[in-house]
Formats: C-alpha cells, structure tokens, sequence
C-alpha cells in the first residue's frame, strides 16, 4: 500500500481551510463591483468590509486601518519607501535600516536606492544585534529624512522570534518609522499593533489558510501612510488602486477569523507536538543541530543541519519518503540555496538546513512518521559516511 504523504511545509504555505474555500466560492457567484452604489455592488462591498474586520483583530487594529494587497511582497514594497505622507503633508524618510535575516521581500529595500538600505548584524542566537541598531540609528543623517526600520517579527526559517518592542524603543526614540514583518507570526502568536510599537505590519492570507494572491498592510493609523504604489481608480482610499479581490479578500477574512479563534491553546498543543519531534530527532541522531532551540521560537518551526548532510539531498530523501519540507525559504523561485540565515547566525551554510514546519491539522501519527523517516535519512547518512 502506498503511504499517504505528509506535509510539514505550513510555513511556505498553509492548506487550504474548508471555509475559506468555501467563502471564496460564494464571493465569485456574486455579481457586482464593490466600488458601484447599486445593491449587488453593495453587498459585495460588506463582504469587503466584513472581512477588513476580521483581519484588524488578528492584527489588534482598527479596521480602518486595513488595506489589502496582492500579497505580502506588494505591501513590503509599498511601504518600504521613502515617500510618506502625513496627512497631505510630504514625510521623506531618509535610509532604510533592515535586519540581516529578513525575508528577500524586505531584503530587497523596496522602492529604497541601494545606497539608502543598510542592514544590521543578528547575534548568533538569531535576533537582532540592539546594540548595533542603536549606533546605527545614532549616526542616521536626519538631513536626508526620517529612519525606517523593518524586522520581522518571526523568522521564516529559524522560527525566532525578534525583541520587537525593544527594536522599537530604539525606533522612537530617534523618531523613526517602523515596519513589522509580522508574515510567519500571524496566527502563531498574538498580535496587537499597538503593543509591538509598530507603525505597520505585513501579513499574507495563505500563511493562515487563506487563499494565494492577497496579503495586507495593516497601519496604526491613517495620518501617516506610503505613496500609493499602485495609482488608477482611488480604490482602498486611494492607497491601492484597482477592483478589489472580493473572493481572495473574503476567503482571507475566513482565514484570520480562524487563526483568532482558540489562538493559545492551538498553539500550546502544536508546540508540544514540534517539541515531541524534536526530542525523538536528537534520540536518533545526537549530533543535529536544531537552530534557536535554546532561544524563543513560534511553536511550529524547526530549523536543523545534519552535519554532512547537503539541503538538497535531504529534502529530496524526504519526499521520496513521502514528507514535504522545506530547505529554507520557499520564497525563491524553487531555489534550494545556501541559507543567508544560517550565515548571519555564524554558521557555515554549506552544511545547510531543512526546515519542518507543522500546523493545526498535523496529527500525533504525522510526527511519528516524520521522527521514523529523519532517523532512517540520519542513519543512512552515517553509513554512507563510514563507507567513505
């Protein structure tokens, strides 16, 4: 009999909820654009709102405050840029300070020069280096503009989880913009906007078991907002233009209602099923090496190496085995690379990684499986090594 799969890659993408699947069919039997005042223009237009809703209480913000984008990579892109406003005031923001483990959305600087983009070092537990992101900011040239400074909130790797509030701290005080990747954290671990310090956070529909093409801006409030990066038909109060996604937006609202619901126990039973893994990883292979173990990880992730174990020839064994993993980002064009994580951490990332990454329908069986399939690759390897 074929043994059924099994897919430990929630952080590349959540499946499909049920629901939400569910929400998005219905939203495309229904006629009407949501910009015309007419009746079926307006209820498409409260399916809208409704899902705005329920998105701002993920995020612990305002729902006027919500603007939705194609994706997380837009809205990084739209709002790592130089160009603000407050009110109908011009805000120039003079460099862009970024994190050396931040995912290539935010790597890549946005609608930022090269030249204005500077990153900042991650001590070898993986979080950000304050020390070096206070002497950074102290030295900003405040003539070119404010500072921005974006960090993600969960890494997509490693799991770890940044000291947000401490980064922004360091932000007011020199009285920067700060941006929160919160892509990986939404649904894992709580958000409100406010608390983090943020002036703006980034999350995606499909880490959460939304439909693809459709992610979010979130911003704490309306005064100080990016140049719209995409301009037309004033949609979105003119800071995203275009027709609405009715069924991706609708099927996102589902999403985040879902990933609220229960969010701490959920998250107690997941962590607890990662930590079962990874005790039964070390059992059979003392020498992994299991990235943030001793730090704070969302409950999900496990980052390891097993030393003379090339990424590559791991995910492979594992799929053949009938496990889907990643090794990394899944965030690359299907590239399996040598982990720019890893080398900010200070280790050598030609031992490269894999990444096993659960969810809330991952089941005790699921574990056993994955733990019996690394001890067999583990194995292997280590008999591969002594042949040589």
């Amino acid at each position: 009999m074929t043994q059924q799969r099994i897919y430990m890659d929630w952080n590349a993408t959540a499946p499909l909820l049920s629901a939400a699947r569910e929400a998005c069919l219905s939203a495309l039997d229904m006629a009407g654009n949501p910009s015309s005042v007419h009746g079926e223009g307006r209820k498409i237009r409260t399916l809208i709102e409704n899902a705005r809703r329920d998105v701002a209480a993920l995020c612990g913000a305002q729902s006027a405050n919500v603007t939705f984008t194609s994706g997380a990579t837009e809205a990084a892109n739209w709002v790592l840029t130089p160009d603000f406003r407050m009110g109908k005031t011009p805000l120039t923001i003079g460099h862009l300070y970024i994190s050396a483990v931040e995912h290539p959305a935010v790597r890549e600087g946005g609608r930022f020069a090269k030249d204005a983009v500077s990153e900042i070092a991650v001590t070898p537990a993986g979080t950000v280096d304050l020390a070096a992101l206070e002497r950074a900011l102290g030295s900003h040239n405040r003539n070119t503009g404010l500072p921005m400074v974006a960090v993600m909130l969960a890494n997509n790797e490693t799991g770890i989880i940044q000291p947000v509030a401490e980064v922004s701290a360091l932000v007011k005080a020199v009285g920067g913009v700060f941006v929160v990747d919160a892509v990986q954290a939404a649904g894992r671990l709580p958000l409100r906007i406010e608390e983090l310090g943020a002036d703006s956070l980034i999350i995606s529909s499909h880490k959460i078991g939304g439909p693809k093409g459709i992610g979010a801006l979130v911003s704490r409030g309306e005064i100080m907002m990016p140049a719209a990066l995409i301009r037309g038909g004033g949609q979105e109060k003119g800071h995203r233009s275009g027709t609405e996604n009715p069924a991706a937006i609708a099927g996102f609202g589902v999403a985040a209602r879902f990933a609220l619901h229960d969010l701490e126990n959920r998250m107690v039973a997941i962590s607890s099923l990662r930590d079962r893994l990874e005790a039964a990883m070390l059992a059979a292979s003392p020498d992994v090496i299991i990235h943030g173990r001793d730090g704070a990880r969302i409950g999900n992730t496990c980052f390891f190496t097993l030393p003379d174990l090339k990424s590559e020839t791991g995910q492979i064994a594992f799929d053949l085995e009938g496990v889907a993993l990643s090794a990394g980002s899944a965030c690359s064009s299907g590239k399996v690379g040598q982990s720019y994580v890893l080398s900010a951490m200070g280790h050598d990332p030609r031992h490269g990684a894999l990444r096993i990454s659960i969810g809330p329908s991952t089941t005790d069986a699921e574990i056993d499986r994955c733990a019996e399939v690394f001890a067999k690759i583990a194995a292997r390897r280590r008999f591969s090594g002594a042949a040589a």
